[in-house]
């Protein structure tokens, strides 16, 4: 079966230790990582920043002091997808040394996480929600050479 076709635009702002985050997120990986994701074509925008606006975005739109790991906007689920990633790379860093996780690792499991959102998939309405996207995500992860990023 075909993947979807996604129109990608990838954005970094200036955030500390740039490379290191390019590095670990190279053009052809994050199409990668979104279109064994996706069930419909998409247009996704993914724009990797620093804590600042992170922390700007998730209190102007979630209430919530503090900046989290990806923020998902979509803005269609079918017949196209459209939706804005947003991941805050000192959050990631930090989350990726705690788990013992590569960063690559780390970014592939919340671009996947995030467009899953962007498609309708929820885990924080029920339990059961919660523990089919774990399981999508785990699938998804291990088709890409992931480890199950719960563990």
């Amino acid at each position: 079966m075909a993947l979807p076709e996604l129109q990608l635009s990838l954005q970094f702002t200036d955030i500390p230790f740039a490379a290191r985050h390019r590095a670990a997120l190279p053009r052809h990986a994050v199409r990668r990582y979104l279109r064994h994701a996706l069930a419909h074509d998409a247009e996704i925008t993914v724009r990797i920043v620093g804590e600042d606006e992170g922390l700007a975005l998730n209190n102007s739109y979630r209430k919530k002091k503090y900046a989290t790991n990806v923020l998902t906007f979509d803005y269609a689920q079918a017949p196209l997808v459209m939706a804005d990633l947003v991941l805050c790379a000192p959050v990631i860093a930090k989350e990726a040394k705690e788990q013992g996780k590569t960063l690559a690792a780390h970014y592939a499991h919340l671009l996947v996480h995030g467009c899953l959102h962007a498609q309708g998939w929820d885990h924080e309405t029920s339990l059961k929600n919660a523990h089919a996207m774990e399981a999508r995500e785990i699938d998804i992860l291990a088709g890409l050479g992931f480890a199950n990023p719960y563990r």
